[in-house]
């Protein structure tokens, strides 16, 4: 499945729930969509709390899908090409380099 897929889909999804209706409880704005997802990833963060080995794969799975879902929003409601953001931060990145510690 392509990314352009996943963010259809997930569009639908926020349709059909009614979050996108100008009075939505869940208001899905950029700000809001940036809160959620750094609420997610730290969702992410409790899977290894105390731990260095995953207790629960389907869990941590679903917290990292739900990251995910987040992202494609956010940067499908800023107007962002994630896709080419990814690209062209990976093309950034091979000819960084980072020191050594």
């Amino acid at each position: 499945m392509e990314l352009r897929d996943l963010e259809t889909q997930m569009h639908a999804l926020v349709t059909a729930k009614g979050w996108y209706d100008p009075n939505s409880p869940k208001p899905q704005t950029p700000r809001n969509l940036a809160t959620s997802l750094a609420v997610e990833a730290a969702e992410v963060l409790e899977h290894f709390q105390w731990r260095e080995d995953v207790k629960d794969q389907a869990d941590l799975a679903g917290e990292l899908a739900d990251v995910a879902l987040y992202l494609l929003q956010l940067a499908s409601v800023t107007g962002i090409d994630l896709e080419q953001a990814i690209l062209d931060k990976l093309a950034i990145n091979h000819k960084r380099e980072w020191p050594l510690p």
